[in-house]
């Protein structure tokens, strides 16, 4: 594969070059959480908020991006789009993960950026700036946090683990069961947390830090990176059907190896 004036780079050396990026991008959000007032708020739909930190991070992205690898497409969060469905090659990008977050002062969001090529993921970073913690990967290349090799936890039980999930914020079609199965785990789990950031929660997972995670309504910004990065930690990831649409079928469900049968055969009776 060819990037940057066609000399060849690796996905190793790119994932480098992009955590670079990502931390020049987190370094900007970092500077700007305190700046924000109401004023500087937009809606873009139900509880679905966007701010100038997100444009201008999206603009950074893309810029850095297409001096990397000036021939790939983008899907991202905020409509940086030179995206073409019948392409397969291109950048999922969430410049901001963790908005309402960022926006009431709560520091912890992130930086969100996968790379799929043939319709597969190939790279994948997650950047949140307020501990310095960039967790990335590439395909077949494992997975690291800050240069350090990491992996999925090795609990084995369900009732033994930590779970993390996102509350539904604007899609309600599946809250009834969703408060059924939350109820669930906070009896027979070790607890459950919610951070307000997707992309952490999956990268935590993959440190395993978290022993599981599940959230519907999801964007293939929210999870392309984290997807990657928790497969290539040992970890298992899939839709609610137990199927591998989870990066545009707005579901998914991810564990280690050891529970993902236990999490998933309980989940099914649930969701169906």
């Amino acid at each position: 594969m060819f990037f940057k004036n066609y000399f060849l780079m690796s996905y190793k050396d790119l994932c480098y070059e992009v955590c670079k990026l990502s931390k020049d991008v987190g370094k900007y959000l970092k500077e700007e959480i305190y700046s924000i007032k109401n004023s500087d708020v937009q809606s873009k739909g139900l509880h679905d908020y966007v701010t100038y930190a997100d444009k201008k991070s999206e603009q950074l992205i893309v810029s850095g991006l297409n001096e990397l690898a000036p021939n790939f497409n983008f899907l991202a969060e905020e409509g940086s789009e030179k995206y073409n469905t019948k392409k397969c090659d291109y950048w999922i990008i969430d410049p901001l993960d963790g908005t309402t977050n960022f926006i009431h002062g709560i520091p912890l969001y992130s930086v969100s950026i996968a790379l799929m090529v043939n319709n597969a993921l190939k790279l994948g970073v997650i950047y949140e700036p307020n501990l310095d913690e960039c967790f990335y990967a590439w395909k077949d290349g494992g997975a690291y946090l800050n240069n350090k090799k990491i992996s999925v936890s090795e609990t084995n039980l369900l009732t033994n683990s930590v779970l993390a999930t996102g509350f539904p914020y604007y899609d309600y079609s599946k809250l009834n069961q969703y408060i059924e199965f939350l109820k669930f785990t906070m009896q027979s789990t070790r607890g459950i947390r919610r951070l307000g950031s997707a992309a952490v929660d999956m990268a935590y997972v993959a440190a395993g830090r978290f022993d599981g995670f599940y959230e519907y309504g999801l964007k293939p910004w929210d999870v392309a990176a984290g997807a990657l990065i928790i497969e290539e930690a040992g970890g298992k990831v899939s839709d609610f059907s137990k199927k591998n649409n989870y990066i545009f079928g707005q579901e998914i469900i991810t564990s280690n190896s050891f529970i993902f049968d236990e999490l998933h055969s309980e989940f099914k009776k649930y969701f169906t």
